[in-house]
């Protein structure tokens, strides 16, 4: 893949390599800051860990209009195939669509998103936006328009390809998985739903809090 890929290392060999897959369109803004602390608790570990940006997305010379999610699952699928070593795919809501046909050993998921309430979300944002300009649209009108023309959705211009994959996409079944949720109990960790804020911030403790449960997990499932 030819993109953009940070990659945090420990002092040594690594015990196994996090591929983090952000979430998508801007909730891949809100989380970034907090995604690289984690990735630096996780280099402290032992652990390498990646974070790349995908086609459209980020730092990415190739425009989004010309993306959807089966480029983003083969770019993926691309970078995994790279790594060498134990590997642990590590996503993030809408990230969790696309993860499943990278070769891992165990997979990781925060908060899981189905296709559907991302385009949802999307679409909303586009009737609010339209309605500050005088501009009467609706889900259903915007859905049709897609089936054939490229949409300005919160910023980010789709194909119909993109709007027709994403309003069917379900996170699909892998294993081992470990899946957990932002809050304080079993099957969740510390922090906050970083996606749902206006603007990007950081979480120091929800980023230790995903770097440990990473670590915690790929002894669990055996991955070290």
């Amino acid at each position: 893949m030819d993109e953009q890929l940070f990659r945090l290392s420990p002092a040594g060999a690594p015990r196994a390599t996090v591929l983090f897959v952000p979430p998508l369109f801007e909730e891949a803004n809100r989380t970034r800051r907090t995604l690289v602390l984690a990735m630096r608790a996780l280099a402290a570990q032992g652990f390498a860990a990646l974070l790349p940006d995908l086609p459209g997305q980020n730092e990415s010379l190739v425009p989004l209009i010309e993306a959807d999610l089966e480029r983003w699952r083969s770019a993926l699928a691309e970078i995994a195939r790279d790594v060498d070593g134990p590997l642990i795919v590590a996503s993030l809501r809408g990230g969790c669509l696309i993860d499943h046909g990278a070769a891992a050993d165990a997979w990781w998921r925060l908060a899981p998103a189905s296709g559907a309430s991302l385009l949802r979300t999307l679409l909303r944002a586009r009737m609010s936006a339209d309605r500050e300009a005088g501009i009467a649209s609706s889900i259903e009108g915007l859905q049709a328009a897609a089936a054939s023309e490229a949409l300005l959705l919160a910023g980010n211009r789709l194909s119909p390809a993109m709007v027709a994959q994403l309003g069917a996409a379900e996170v699909q079944a892998v294993e081992p998985l470990r899946t957990v949720t932002p809050g304080g109990g079993e099957g969740q960790i510390a922090g906050t739903p970083l996606w749902l804020r206006a603007e990007p911030r950081e979480d120091a403790v929800m980023a230790r809090a995903i770097a440990a449960d990473l670590a915690l997990w790929s002894r669990s499932c055996g991955v070290i």
